[in-house]
């Protein structure tokens, strides 16, 4: 397993994964949960070439959807919520209850906010865009103002 880190405008990311796709997105905010490299991950900046090329068209709002190969470790119910978090359009924002509706359980809100919470690919499976019924922001890994930030963001580039 590789690693990379990208310097983002906001925070450094630090990205994790191999030749079956991009496995980790770690956003290193001062609220969040820090990420524990394994001693047997090797740093390899030029691996995520492109991936940090996204990333950085991201943040300068010249991209709304990204390209990858994606390869996140979870079960089938935690894939099937992170498959439909990378449906949600660029600059807009859905609840969890959108969520398990979409993912065929509209009872699972619980379930989909704790699938939502272990979303190893940040951004890229840009679970900052959903947000509590009451349209509030609640819950991110990240913290809720690295969330806030992202989603001004990309308000900022959606016109």
């Amino acid at each position: 397993m590789f690693y990379g880190i990208f310097n983002s405008p906001l925070f450094p990311i630090i990205a994790a994964g191999d030749e079956k796709g991009l496995s980790c997105l770690h956003l290193q905010t001062k609220s969040g949960e820090e990420l524990e490299l394994s001693k047997e991950w090797i740093r390899h900046d030029d691996f995520f070439t492109d991936t940090f090329k996204q990333l950085d068209e991201y943040f300068s709002g010249k991209r709304k959807m990204f390209d990858m190969k994606l390869n996140p470790q979870g079960t089938q119910f935690q894939k099937k919520v992170w498959n439909a978090l990378t449906k949600i359009p660029y600059g807009e924002v859905c609840s969890y209850k959108d969520i398990a509706i979409a993912v065929g359980n509209e009872k699972a809100c619980r379930a989909v906010g704790m699938a939502n919470s272990k979303n190893p690919i940040a951004i890229v499976v840009p679970c900052h865009r959903v947000i509590g019924s009451s349209g509030k922001l609640v819950g991110y890994a990240g913290g809720l103002d690295t969330k806030d930030e992202l989603l001004k963001l990309e308000k900022r580039y959606n016109r």
